[in-house]
């Protein structure tokens, strides 16, 4: 009986791995701050930008920002970011996109909510910013973040489309 009973909790465990997960606090926020770079080239278009949060399963939980515009045709050119949501998700990308941003330096939040609107989970996520540029390059910056009851900040290595990102959550 004691091996039955034993066996049976630990499937139920296993089925449900959040089962016992506990929601981020309240008051949780991962502030995002980045530079675009100006570039000296002969064809400078305004970059599109993506910056979203996936968990350790590779599922987009939340996106932060998306500045694309209205010209939704570009939007295959976010390669990472259209493979995982765009390209299955376009109806809710009205909502979430804005306009393209010149060179500058740049500040996003995010609340701790997922895309629907629940708050996301303590854990393991990977913060992806994703920078394209017609007729120019890309860049894309993948920061594993955890996300508990301890703050913290990071900052990345500038690249070619994208400067140094300053990441900061802070859990209170």
């Amino acid at each position: 009986m004691k091996k039955t009973f034993s066996a049976a909790l630990l499937a139920s465990i296993m089925l449900v791995p959040n089962a016992f997960a506990t929601e981020l606090p309240k008051e949780a926020t991962l502030e995002v701050k980045f530079e675009l770079p100006e570039l000296e080239v002969a064809m400078y278009a305004r970059p599109y930008v993506a910056i979203w949060v996936e968990d350790d399963s590779g599922n987009v939980v939340k996106n932060i920002a998306l500045w694309t515009g209205n010209q939704t045709e570009w939007l295959k050119d976010i390669r990472s970011w259209w493979r995982k949501f765009g390209r299955y998700n376009s109806d809710q990308i009205d909502g979430i996109s804005s306009a393209t941003r010149a060179a500058g330096n740049y500040t996003v939040h995010w609340d701790g909510t997922t895309d629907s609107g629940a708050r996301a989970l303590k854990g393991n996520y990977t913060l992806f910013t994703e920078v394209v540029r017609e007729h120019g390059g890309r860049d894309i910056v993948r920061q594993p973040i955890t996300l508990t009851d301890t703050d913290f900040v990071v900052t990345t290595e500038p690249k070619a489309e994208i400067g140094v990102i300053q990441i900061q959550y802070s859990s209170n």
